[in-house]
């Protein structure tokens, strides 16, 4: 059983629950979202695994999960990076937002204070096939087209915080 930390609109803990209750029920917790770059400002994107309990199979950003009580999140940051890509970088924290989105097919709940993180790296990627279904490396152009022309290949949350990155890296 895994757990989740529950948070208020501003991201402060005010409990734990099991991840698939909060799921379930919609609750309110902290989440991450990891975006790693290559040197020639590619995106890695990861296409999630075709057995996620949700959103399985869609294409989204390089890494994302919730840190587990107690964990610091950059900590949560480094593990999930080593445990769904099996690589590690040093990576900045961006900003956070609130997001509440239901996974029709599998009635979970994502209600998440997502934090982004961005990152680089050049190296190879022996992901965790558990975890991840394929990988790409994409530049933002073909990246936009993609998401313009096929908005439901991918994550409702990577496609709500992407137009907000790149609007900051402008």
């Amino acid at each position: 059983m895994e757990n989740v930390v529950l948070v208020n609109q501003e991201g402060q803990a005010v409990g734990v629950a099991e991840k698939m209750k909060a799921h379930q029920e919609g609750w309110l917790h902290k989440a991450f979202s990891v975006l790693i770059f290559n040197d020639a400002g590619d995106i890695l994107l990861q296409q999630r695994a075709l057995t996620k309990y949700h959103t399985p199979g869609l294409w989204s950003n390089s890494c994302c999960s919730h840190p587990r009580p107690d964990e610091p999140l950059e900590t949560a940051v480094h593990r999930r990076l080593q445990e769904e890509l099996g690589f590690d970088t040093e990576v900045k924290e961006i900003f956070s937002f609130v997001y509440k989105f239901l996974d029709e097919p599998t009635q979970l709940w994502e209600h998440e204070h997502d934090t982004v993180f961005t990152g680089v790296y050049n190296g190879s990627v022996p992901f965790n096939t558990d975890e991840v279904h394929a990988i790409r490396w994409i530049s933002q152009t073909e990246l936009e087209k993609w998401i313009e022309q096929s908005p439901e290949d991918f994550t409702y949350w990577f496609r709500t915080f992407l137009p907000q990155l790149y609007e900051l890296s402008r």
